[in-house]
């Protein structure tokens, strides 16, 4: 399966770690993850264009491609929101995960569009099987 993985890019990595757990896991199970390199150090080089428009333009057609998003919440981002909201629009299901001791938008916690399913984790792992239930379901 095709899955668009968001997490912060510029609005902090320290979550970095999990991330590149999570596209490992995805990855592993065989599934085509366009964003993977976000994950990672790898995020400059998918970043390096100067122009938005391009970028915008990349991630929106990754996320059409797609059949589903995976998104880490746990660092807030304009970004990931947008690409949240987006994925819904086209009719995309989403997962957002975060770990349980933070704090996520309420426009998250408190979105009842269909599709967008928001679930607290514990350790990485917990996430990585709430992912394979998800993805399983689809």
């Amino acid at each position: 399966m095709k899955i668009y993985f968001a997490c912060a890019i510029m609005g902090g990595r320290g979550d970095e770690a999990a991330y590149q757990q999570l596209v490992a896991a995805l990855l592993a199970d065989g599934h085509d993850v366009p964003t993977a390199l976000n994950a990672g150090p790898g995020w400059q080089a998918m970043e390096n264009s100067p122009d938005p428009t391009e970028v915008y333009r990349r991630d929106t057609a990754w996320i059409d491609q797609s059949q589903v998003m995976v998104a880490e919440v746990s660092t807030p981002s304009h970004g990931v929101g947008y690409e949240i909201s987006y994925a819904l629009g086209r009719g995309k299901p989403v997962l957002c995960l975060y770990q349980r001791e933070r704090k996520v938008s309420k426009m998250l916690s408190g979105n009842t569009l269909p599709g967008i399913q928001v679930r607290a984790y514990g350790e990485v792992q917990e996430a990585i099987e709430l992912m394979r239930q998800f993805l399983a379901a689809q």
